[in-house]
């Protein structure tokens, strides 16, 4: 919603949008039932899949591309841009992140709108730091592990615990 609010209120309240780094889809599809025209990207082929099984059961159309932000190749332009979860966080070395942000430039229109959030060096000194944090749901337990490093980095452990009928199966995911 928060996102949808802010585009609107600069004028972006329909047409094509762009979800870079989309992973699992759920904003994707969330901006698709507001009405835009969304096509989503990630790297990550088995968060593109999962995101494409969750646009199926829920009946939304959105178009799924398997591509590094760096490398944004679409074949127009959009009226909006949108990267959530500190995805550009992930980009670690700074041509990287130059690249995406001239590349998200080339492909939004003019009038149009990029918004997006990351985490300061102040954060990852000093919240996320070495800290460790447990979030429990009724079907997920997870463990987020942190490790701070050289230049304002965070090596990152998640650890899933998903609860499927009387099991748990665990996952890891590893990002920095």
């Amino acid at each position: 919603r928060a996102c949808r609010d802010l585009l609107a209120r600069y004028g972006v309240r329909d047409g094509l949008l762009l979800d870079l780094a989309c992973g699992t889809g759920s904003i994707a599809l969330q901006m698709a039932s507001f009405g835009y025209d969304v096509i989503a990207v990630d790297a990550s082929e088995a968060m593109l899949a999962e995101a494409q099984q969750k646009a199926s059961e829920s009946g939304v159309s959105v178009l799924f591309l398997c591509q590094r932000m760096q490398d944004l190749d679409l074949y127009g332009t959009v009226r909006g841009t949108i990267c959530t979860l500190d995805s550009l966080n992930h980009l670690t070395r700074k041509t990287d992140f130059e690249e995406t942000i001239r590349r998200v430039s080339l492909f939004t229109e003019p009038d149009g709108m990029f918004i997006f959030d990351v985490n300061t060096p102040y954060k990852h000194r000093s919240v996320l730091a070495d800290n460790t944090f447990v979030v429990e749901t009724e079907d997920v337990f997870c463990v987020w592990q942190n490790t701070f490093g050289r230049g304002n980095t965070v090596d990152i452990t998640l650890d899933f615990f998903e609860k499927d009928g009387k099991a748990y199966y665990r996952s890891t995911e590893q990002f920095r």
